[in-house]
């Protein structure tokens, strides 16, 4: 049965390929790639002479129907990125669901992955994680996601480009300034870095020039609970939060009376006739 295998590939070292994905690029008729340059590379320090083709974003719609084609011709095909596992903010999903869709037979043969990577050694919870992979670029956008994001109980994985590292974790302070951050770097070349702090200090760090923007990034976010909305006067009687009013600001009832329906959205003659019993 003809397939397409979906293999993964080192993030860094080329070491850390496995026998069956030099196995399996080696007998298919055509491995398709992001870049050809990069996966060359790959390929002629494991002696691989499958042909390459190029399948990136802004060919995919072209090349999906392509390499669908080579599919039902019979012809076996590898999807690979530049670095880690295909689809996994690279491309790849839409090949993949029109081979679903075409009854065409889907393999993953597995790999290295840079945030699982990252989020191993950071020191971070890992019992539970989003996988964000790039965030938008427009700061309000982008503080937005994080907002909703950061207070899920789950460390978030992120990838990043070194222009945008510190933008993003300007945008994480905004949100919350103490919050911990993981940054990997290079993960698993010569010159890995991976470390672990409150924002502000990894700012800090990144100003000193600890941290050279160069190189492949991922940003891993500590989780936090959920921000709740219970108020501190839900458990109160109305009567009850006038009274707290009264008793605590020394404030008359006609004041604290205006202070509780403003607290709850309620109209004063409402608060009014409750505190008062009045039907």
């Amino acid at each position: 049965m003809t397939t397409l295998y979906l293999v993964g590939t080192p993030i860094g070292n080329l070491g850390d390929i496995t026998f069956r994905a030099i196995e399996t690029l080696r007998k298919v008729d055509v491995i398709a790639c992001e870049d050809t340059r990069v996966t060359r590379k790959l390929c002629n320090h494991y002696e691989i002479q499958t042909p390459l083709k190029s399948y990136h974003e802004h060919n995919k719609e072209q090349q999906t129907a392509y390499l669908i084609e080579q599919l039902q011709s019979g012809l076996d095909v590898a999807l690979v990125s530049d670095a880690g596992l295909p689809l996994i903010s690279d491309p790849g999903y839409e090949l993949v669901v029109e081979a679903r869709h075409q009854n065409i037979n889907v393999v993953t043969v597995p790999g290295p992955n840079a945030g699982l990577t990252a989020l191993m050694a950071s020191g971070l919870p890992s019992f539970t994680y989003t996988f964000l992979g790039f965030l938008p670029r427009k700061e309000k956008e982008k503080i937005d996601v994080l907002q909703l994001r950061m207070y899920q109980d789950s460390t978030l994985i992120l990838y990043e480009s070194p222009h945008r590292v510190t933008d993003t974790l300007k945008a994480i302070a905004k949100v919350e300034p103490q919050r911990r951050v993981s940054i990997g770097r290079e993960l698993t070349k010569k010159f890995e870095q991976l470390m672990t702090l409150p924002v502000t200090q990894m700012l800090e760090t990144i100003q000193n020039g600890d941290i050279p923007m160069k190189g492949e990034f991922v940003i891993l976010i500590e989780g936090a609970s959920p921000i709740t909305n219970h108020t501190w006067f839900e458990d109160l009687t109305v009567k009850d939060h006038v009274n707290h009013y009264i008793e605590n600001d020394k404030v008359k009832p006609k004041q604290a009376i205006k202070t509780v329906a403003s607290d709850r959205g309620m109209k004063t003659g409402e608060v009014y006739n409750i505190y008062h019993d009045i039907d």
